[in-house]
């Protein structure tokens, strides 16, 4: 039995929905090797909080091609998660326990981590529900975390495996580090923000002699570790110092003078001081000379115990005593405003202090080359291809991996050492026992790795890997990754060579890249403009159908979104307008009339032009969601929908469904529901709330739904493109008469007599169409004849019309303001003569021509040919108009 559909009210149903399809086991995939496998790995929110409008976007993205795909016969596998997120979980834990007067070292690690497994249930079970309220069909019988333990097995053989193979490796090198929290950071977690900032001149005197060197920094703190100056060994102004030693100013430290080709002799002074243990690029030069490292800070970025009475200041405080004391003593030359890039750390803001520390690393040059090398090839495809450059970037100019962090959330490295005999062992299994000595005083490495380690392994140790299971044969690799263009170095590059070397084969064949969500003044959403929207703010007002609407419509890939309310709203409007036409389907659908005329295609004008109109739309909706066009696609659906359908075609089936003939009504219906169910179904990955509860109400039982149902394919018996020309032409004659009623005020009630005069073969088309101009055009008494007659113009006063397949009267005398009239027909003039201005310009320009295909130039000059016919019309109606009043 169908429901009665009441007012569009989507909170009143989409959640009853949502349970149904779980209840029923919709997003279920199995191993079946008589269907092709369709796999998208969702890109794991971190546990930090709720999902905002990326997360939104992401989701939306996902579900449309695991939706449409699975009503392709695919078996689709979408495989929903979470991200344990390290650092920042870490944070947000410590955070909150801070704001209770708890400090995290007072808990100790172990009751730490069982506060933050806590959370980590809290918080995976909320964004479990956001993601239910978006509508996503991902198989949560499959739902995965990073630190679940299978995944934790993955990365612990993962890491032995990598460790035995030469790649990983604990070095004492620069590392990145954010001293707010403590921990190290690979390249890939910095971000770069310009600062105003200074340059501070200081004269290094030299050991011998009144002279000095100058250079210029801008961080003088670090001056206490310095062990060299450097200038460049072509530099003439500097050449006769080189070998010589210079003070270091407050520490009375001598250094030497040395020569290396980093320096760049335009910049500053052409004069470097040179501090391996706090700069990345000193570091290498210490390396090529032999420089000692005296590091001068610690973890906290406070000056340690070789900075002699500035020990224990905050590296900004020590900065400012520093330049206090160079001054007083006759060091500092002067003083400059500086703006510069400053690195800092993506997650927390710190501006990054580079130090000396050891650190387990992954040698990232062998891993890199397959990865490029199968991007190269296209067996991994980026969708748009332009990222593919950054991809690239990143790829060939990579360094070693820091994987290790100084946290306590996160994968431990499985790294073992014995008290007893320094043995160090490395396992993927717990170990209790030296292997070499066999003591059982042995203990665990402290540090954790970066939460992207884990990542990398998602797409297969989400499968069951290690184990070989039939998940992993069946579903590995999968199709597509959806993800935005912030995250190609962190996460794709790493999953992509993580799967090669794990896998021996790609962990996807495309990257579909998504922009990232903007206010509607095109600003990032940011805590601190308040700008940031809450997605399910937005569905709890609006629904999910109509946010998820507004997120594709008209987007194309990798291009950034801005999130405009007032089109939130438009999509809501949208809904109820599918809704209202639904509604007046089914409260006219008679089963048994559908029935009795199910094989009769004695179909009309018009259910041949929609039927064709539905059929391209299949043909260009499917290509453009291949090709990850969404927004094209979505756009196209609409336009038909809203247009074609409901504001042309139910119309125009009112005049068959009032009439008379019981075998027009009974071929009507039927394309009526045709066109309905194939729109929802077209719809349906976008929208997938709506267009299940009204799918369910237009069916003849109940244990089918939308989502599992077939999606739309064309149809060659359904090919009626004459048909569909004749019926524009119809169309292009009705909403010209309606526009000139509405141009001159006439009211629906008041009908028009008309005569129209066919241009070229189109007689019998408006012979066949009389009854839709009729009633849609509100005309009476229409005649078609091949000649106005001028006589009965002259005597009537008559109003001309122009179509571009026909001239339309109508004597209106009586019901229009003359000056108005011409009025219209002036503007009517402009826009023609620009148009026809327009292509002229088009068909003479030689780029345009030479470059455009034949078929579009020969589509122009159709057009201008057209346009000016139609403007040669007009200008006839402007002097009769004229002559007669």
């Amino acid at each position: 039995m169908r429901e009665e559909l009441g007012k569009y009210s989507p909170v009143e149903f989409e959640k009853d929905i949502f349970d149904t399809w779980q209840k029923n086991d919709l997003f279920r995939a199995r191993v079946n090797e008589d269907k092709r496998p369709y796999v998208i790995s969702m890109p794991p929110p971190n546990i930090t909080g709720k999902l905002h409008l990326g997360h939104a976007l992401d989701l939306t993205l996902q579900d449309i091609l695991i939706r449409f795909k699975r009503m392709q016969g695919f078996e689709a596998l979408w495989v929903p998660g979470e991200d344990h997120a390290s650092i920042a979980t870490e944070v947000r834990v410590d955070n909150e326990l801070l704001k209770n007067g708890i400090k995290k070292y007072d808990l100790g690690r172990e009751k730490f981590l069982d506060r933050v497994w806590e959370w980590t249930d809290e918080y995976r079970a909320k964004i479990r529900k956001q993601i239910e309220t978006m509508g996503t069909s991902c198989d949560f019988s499959r739902e995965a975390f990073t630190m679940d333990n299978n995944l934790s097995k993955a990365v612990r053989e993962v890491f032995v495996k990598l460790y035995n193979q030469g790649y990983i490796y604990q070095g004492n090198r620069i590392t990145n580090w954010c001293p707010k929290c403590t921990t190290a950071l690979s390249d890939a977690e910095i971000e770069y923000k310009e600062m105003k900032g200074k340059f501070w001149h200081i004269k290094y005197p030299l050991e011998i002699g009144d002279g000095y060197l100058e250079i210029a920094t801008t961080r003088p703190e670090t001056l206490l570790g310095d062990v060299a100056v450097m200038v460049h060994p072509d530099d003439v102004r500097y050449k006769k110092y080189i070998g010589m030693n210079v003070i270091l100013p407050l520490v009375g430290r001598k250094i030497p003078v040395i020569a290396d080709s980093y320096v760049d002799m335009e910049f500053g002074t052409g004069v470097v001081k040179v501090t391996p243990a706090h700069d990345p690029n000193d570091y290498e030069v210490g390396l090529r000379h032999n420089l000692p490292q005296i590091r001068v800070l610690d973890e906290k970025a406070c000056v340690n115990e070789n900075g002699f009475e500035y020990e224990g200041l905050y590296r900004y405080d020590a900065r400012e005593r520093i330049v206090e004391d160079l001054q007083k003593k006759g060091f500092l030359l002067s003083i400059r405003d500086h703006d510069h890039n400053v690195s800092c750390h993506d997650r927390c803001g710190t501006i990054i202090e580079p130090i000396i520390s050891t650190q387990w690393y992954l040698k990232m040059e062998e891993l890199a080359k397959p990865a490029i090398e199968c991007v190269k090839n296209k067996e991994i495809s980026f969708i748009p291809e332009r990222f593919e450059k950054i991809y690239f970037n990143w790829m060939e100019n990579i360094k070693d991996w820091c994987i290790s962090r100084q946290l306590w959330w996160g994968h431990r490295i499985p790294v073992f050492y014995c008290k007893d005999c320094d043995n160090v062992m490395v396992s993927s299994d717990d170990l209790d026992k030296c292997d070499k000595c066999s003591s059982t005083e042995i203990y665990q490495d402290e540090d954790v790795l970066d939460t992207w380690f884990s990542s990398a392994l998602w797409p297969f140790s989400i499968l069951g890997w290690p184990n070989e299971t039939e998940d992993l044969k069946y579903f590995y690799p999968n199709e597509t990754l959806v993800t935005g263009y912030d995250i190609i170095f962190f996460w794709v590059a790493r999953m992509i060579f993580s799967g090669l070397h794990n896998m021996g084969e790609v962990p996807f064949r495309k990257v579909f890249i998504h922009g990232i969500i903007r206010d509607s003044q095109g600003r990032k959403m940011s805590k601190s403009l308040d700008n940031g929207v809450d997605p399910m703010d937005v569905i709890e007002k609006y629904g999910a159908d109509a946010l998820r609407f507004m997120l594709i419509n008209g987007i194309s890939p990798g291009n950034d979104i801005r999130y405009i309310e007032e089109k939130v709203e438009s999509a809501s409007n949208f809904a109820n307008k599918i809704w209202n036409a639904s509604k007046f389907v089914m409260m006219n659908l008679d089963e048994e009339l559908i029935e009795k005329y199910k094989d009769c295609n004695e179909y009309s004008l018009a259910d041949k032009w929609i039927l064709n109109k539905l059929n391209t739309l299949v043909d260009e909706v499917t290509n453009n969601f291949e090709r990850f066009e969404l927004g094209v696609g979505l756009s196209k659906i609409y336009d038909f929908i809203w247009t074609e359908f409901c504001d042309w075609y139910i119309e125009l089936s009112k005049i068959i469904l009032h009439g008379e003939s019981e075998k027009q009504k009974g071929v009507t219906l039927r394309v009526l529901r045709r066109v309905l169910i194939y729109s929802l179904k077209l719809l349906h990955p976008v929208m997938p709330f709506i267009t299940e509860k009204l799918y369910v109400n237009l069916k003849d039982f109940d244990n089918e739904f939308i989502t599992t149902s077939n999606f739309p394919v064309f149809d060659n018996n359904l090919n009626f493109n004459e048909f569909e020309d004749n019926m524009n032409y119809v169309i292009e004659s009705i909403r010209a008469i309606r526009n000139l009623r509405s141009q001159m005020n006439i009211p629906p009630s008041k009908k028009a007599k008309l005569y129209i005069v066919p241009k070229g073969n189109f007689r019998d088309i408006y012979v066949e169409s009389l009854i839709y101009i009729e009633k849609l055009g509100l005309s009476k008494d229409i005649e078609i004849v091949s000649k106005i007659d001028e006589e009965l113009v002259n005597s009537n006063k008559v109003v001309t019309v122009v179509s571009s397949s026909s001239n339309m009267y109508v004597p209106l005398l009586d019901l229009v303001d003359i000056n108005k009239e011409l009025d219209r027909l002036s503007k009517e003039k402009d826009k023609l003569d620009k148009e026809i201005e327009r292509l002229n310009n088009k068909l003479s320009n030689q780029g345009f021509v030479s470059k455009a295909p034949e078929k579009v130039i020969k589509e122009e000059k159709d057009k201008l040919r057209k346009y000016e016919s139609m403007v040669e019309e007009v200008d006839k109606s402007i002097a009769n108009f004229k002559s007669k009043f």
